[in-house]
């Protein structure tokens, strides 16, 4: 442990391995610089009022979606699935993202009733349980046993170490790429399930979710709820939305853990793009993240981009160099020697 990767050559003696670093994490020193050269920043911080008539309007067109497709074709439902179902329900995925940052009211627990209902499309209660996790990761990005944004060791052996050459590596990163989701949602739960204890908040998600399918059910028959869970599925897999999961902390250029993306998908998915803005100010809501941007240009003009989402989804299933392993690990806060 303690290597850090300064070039892409030792990007490439590390594709067996995670990059090891004994730097603290970028954002909160460079909060304090931009804060330091920009105070203004801190006009921005706050709640965006819009969030939650983006959200009713995309629950709205989800249960309109769902609807609309009973009867139609296996081609053209999986299509419609697809191209609006996947899209809609990535960004409810980023709309609770933004929730779990008390982003989208003025109060906790507006944010949480929120949360639930951006939730309903998603099919299955996670909302609650999503937050403790994303704000670990953010305190503690990339540290051991701590993020569980970042792969495990079990991922890393059964995608590369164990592979048996370029064709199969490839082969199963696309396989990972495909399935995602099941990881993203399952391995915080089950590598540190203790932060989620059972309790009001996760019962009431729960009740609210399994209600809302219920009455999905009752309403329209079983197939809607097809169409939210292939949805969230889709949301998940190789989907040019979900090249942001890749894009936002897998080392690329062999220097930075954290990069930005400026294209159009943003409008989709409420700026999350812009990440390193995000996480040098995780009290900015979506909506006044480019105006971090446009007020410290010397902070960021310069910082490795990420052009492309669904260009990067491409480049990490083919380029042999990339894998499960191109991410920065620390130690532990307290356990740094």
């Amino acid at each position: 442990m303690g290597r850090v990767a300064k070039s892409a050559a030792d990007v490439l003696l590390a594709d067996r391995d995670f990059i090891f670093s004994k730097d603290d994490e970028p954002h909160a020193k460079r909060r304090m610089e931009i804060l330091k050269v920009h105070p203004e920043i801190k006009n921005l911080m706050g709640h965006e009022w819009r969030t939650k008539y983006i959200v009713a309007a995309t629950v709205a067109l989800q249960v309109f979606m769902a609807w609309l497709t009973l009867e139609w074709s296996w081609t053209f439902y999986l299509i419609a699935v697809y191209v609006v179902g996947a899209t809609a329900n990535h960004s409810l995925f980023l709309a609770i993202h933004e929730l779990a940052h008390n982003l989208g009211a003025k109060t906790l627990n507006a944010n949480r009733i929120i949360s639930m209902v951006a939730n309903w499309p998603i099919c299955i209660a996670y909302c609650i349980t999503f937050k403790p996790y994303h704000l670990a990761h953010h305190k503690g990005q990339g540290e051991e046993d701590v993020d569980t944004d970042i792969p495990s060791r079990w991922e890393g052996t059964m995608i590369t170490r164990t592979s048996f050459g370029k064709v199969d590596h490839c082969f199963r990163k696309a396989v990972f790429m495909f399935c995602q989701i099941f990881a993203y949602a399952l391995r915080p739960c089950l590598t540190k399930p203790e932060l989620v204890p059972f309790g009001g908040w996760l019962a009431l998600n729960w009740a609210v979710q399994l209600a809302f399918d219920g009455a999905m059910a009752a309403a329209f028959g079983p197939k809607c709820l097809l169409y939210f869970l292939l949805s969230t599925f889709f949301a998940g897999s190789i989907h040019p939305t979900a090249g942001h999961f890749l894009a936002e902390h897998y080392v690329v250029d062999g220097i930075a853990e954290t990069y930005s993306y400026y294209g159009p998908l943003n409008m989709l998915t409420y700026n999350v793009g812009y990440h390193n803005e995000h996480h040098d100010f995780p009290n900015i809501a979506w909506s006044n993240l480019p105006k971090v941007r446009e007020l410290a240009p010397d902070f960021y003009n310069d910082l490795p981009q990420c052009a492309s989402w669904p260009g990067l989804i491409f480049r990490y299933i083919f380029d042999d160099q990339m894998s499960p392993y191109s991410r920065v690990k620390r130690d532990k806060k307290g356990d740094k020697k």
